[in-house]
């Protein structure tokens, strides 16, 4: 008599080696690491989604969903769906789950056995051009339509989704050869129109099996993309609100938000999906990346950085790092506005960089280093001659007269490299008024001190730091990196004397960014630096939603070039750097 399925056993032993055994009902169920899963596998190297479990009364089956970490069934590691057969381990990263036994009861009565025999009726062949056959909708579960079910049939759905958008996906390569359009130089609108014509098609041809609900025009979109542009980040680089997007894999999307992190329900097709657009970043820039060369910096148009890193480095797949920077870039009262900085702390900065003082921004990352940096840097004269370093373009200045320099790494050879340090070195036979360095973090620190002490002032550059103090230690170790073998007390006197002001900027626990400290470097005092805080943030707690209550205050110290300022006609009203008549500002 035939029989129907009533529970499934499972088995899941966990990295200690724990056993924990648990029933479960026909049906679908989704397995990762996220909360959201059926069954939830909470690790490091187990993806977001990783697997599906199908319990039916024909048979059992695990499919792997293209997870990075990928998906293993009895010693085999396997790709798509695959017969679970009683006794068989799937490991899932660190986790063995083992289909321990099937229990089964007759059907209630006679005429569902009938029902059961009943052969099933012939479904019609596909039509021939269309791509491959979109798989199956599953029979729904027995199990009533509980909250969890209601999740399980949801998480099905996507999957599904996903699996149909890879396989139109595949189907474009086959009918319009991209890679042979790109090269050939098609234009950007042409090869997008003709992408849209030829998945437009594709999706007529297969219509009638797509699931209920799912808007055509918006998949046609994703797939489009995917295939021509960013794919998924497509939706969030136009989001003005969103500051950083974090690819972990194909699986996981994050993105910064107000300085918070938010998961998102954004994916990629596979982790091959996220290399492509990977590559379709850093080639028009001239970098590469490969397992040779497996992690790289770049920039997308609008001056975005951008950093990947792949296999075998990542054991996650693909990661994609995207720090996106504003369509207009950020002024000193967008600054002030999001309270950042005050007003009197702006205009002593801006008196600053008029006075050729050679200035330092510290932070940690993430903080805001190079959005200020671009601030400072408006402030250059428009008369000046100004040349920029970085490793990938980032500033966006104004001025007329501005020569922007880009380091270059090396090719496929490991030749051709050329570094942060040598385009210091070359800056400085360029007649530069000023050079602003993007970033210093290794030997050129050196150079650009003794361009600061030897006629270039007015410099701007950023240094990671966690305080000012710390910004000296980290110039000395940079200094050392550079392989000169200099006495400590020589590198300090070059340091006290070339750097004039460290701005620190910090960003806070409700995530805001903040100047910390304006600190002046005074020079040196036996074999010590010294230092003095022009301005501080005074943090006076936290709120009731959480936001960091505070106000900026001076120390009472005042900076030792004040008087020269008032000699080159640079007016600063003295009653900013007194904590008595702040209030009365």
């Amino acid at each position: 008599m035939p029989m129907q399925l009533q529970s499934v056993r499972l088995i899941i032993t966990k990295p200690d080696g724990k056993q924990h055994p648990f029933n479960l009902e026909p049906g679908v169920y989704t397995v990762g690491s996220d909360e959201k899963n059926s069954i939830v596998l909470a690790h490091p190297t187990v993806a977001w989604r990783q697997a599906i479990f199908t319990f039916q009364d024909k048979g059992s089956w695990v499919e792997n969903v293209g997870a990075p970490t990928g998906l293993v069934l009895d010693g085999r590691r396997v790709a798509g769906r695959h017969v679970w057969r009683l006794g068989e381990i799937a490991q899932i990263g660190p986790f063995q789950i083992t289909l321990a036994e099937v229990l089964a009861k007759p059907p209630a009565t006679p005429a569902a056995a009938a029902r059961e025999a009943a052969p099933a009726k012939p479904v019609p062949p596909a039509p021939a051009a269309a791509p491959a056959a979109i798989p199956p909708t599953p029979p729904p579960s027995s199990a009533p339509q509980t909250p969890a079910a209601v999740n399980i049939s949801s998480n099905a759905d996507e999957a599904r989704i996903q699996g149909i958008k890879r396989q139109i996906h595949a189907e474009l390569i086959k009918r319009l050869d991209l890679k042979r359009m790109t090269a050939s130089r098609v234009d950007e609108p042409e090869l997008r129109n003709s992408a849209q014509r030829v998945i437009g098609e594709i999706v007529k041809e297969v219509r009638d099996k797509l699931p209920s609900g799912l808007d055509a025009v918006k998949l046609t979109k994703d797939i489009t993309d995917e295939a021509l542009a960013l794919g998924p980040l497509e939706d969030l680089l136009a989001d003005a609100d969103i500051t950083e997007i974090m690819v972990n894999g194909c699986d996981n999307v994050y993105i910064e938000r107000k300085g918070k992190l938010f998961k998102t329900d954004k994916r990629f097709l596979n982790d091959d999906s996220v290399k492509a657009i990977i590559e379709r970043i850093v080639s028009p820039i001239g970098r590469r990346i490969d397992e040779s060369q497996p992690y790289v910096d770049a920039r997308l148009k609008d001056g975005s950085r951008v950093n990947a890193i792949i296999h075998p480095l990542s054991l996650v797949g693909p990661c994609l790092t995207i720090r996106k920077f504003s369509k207009d870039p950020f002024k000193v009262s967008d600054l002030i506005g999001f309270g950042s900085i005050c007003q009197e702390i702006a205009d002593f900065i801006r008196a600053s960089v008029i006075m050729r003082r050679n200035i330092i921004v510290s932070g940690g990352t993430g903080s805001g280093k190079t959005t200020l940096l671009n601030v400072l840097s408006s402030y250059l004269p428009n008369d000046e001659r100004i040349v920029t370093i970085e490793d990938a373009a980032e500033l966006r200045l104004t001025q007329p007269h501005v020569i922007r320099l880009e380091a270059r790494p090396p090719n496929i050879e490991g030749k051709g490299a050329v570094t942060i340090r040598d385009l210091v070195r070359n800056s400085l036979r360029m007649r530069p008024d000023r050079i602003v360095v993007g970033e210093c973090r290794g030997g050129e620190a050196l150079d650009m001190l003794q361009a600061m002490n030897t006629g270039h002032e007015g410099s701007l550059t950023t240094v990671h730091a966690n305080t000012p103090r710390d910004v000296i230690s980290r110039l000395e170790t940079m200094v050392l990196m550079s392989g000169m073998e200099l006495p400590t007390r020589a590198i300090r006197e070059q340091i006290g004397a070339a750097i004039h002001l460290i701005i620190h900027i910090s960003r806070f626990s409700d995530g805001t960014r903040k100047v910390a400290k304006v600190t002046e470097v005074c020079g040196m005092e036996g074999d010590s630096i010294t230092m003095q805080d022009i301005f501080i943030f005074n943090q006076q707690g936290v709120d009731e939603h959480g936001k960091v209550k505070g106000r900026f205050e001076p120390t009472g110290s005042v900076p030792t070039y004040v008087e020269e300022m008032a000699a080159r006609g640079i007016q600063m009203n003295h009653r900013i750097f007194d904590p008595e008549t702040w209030g009365l500002r």
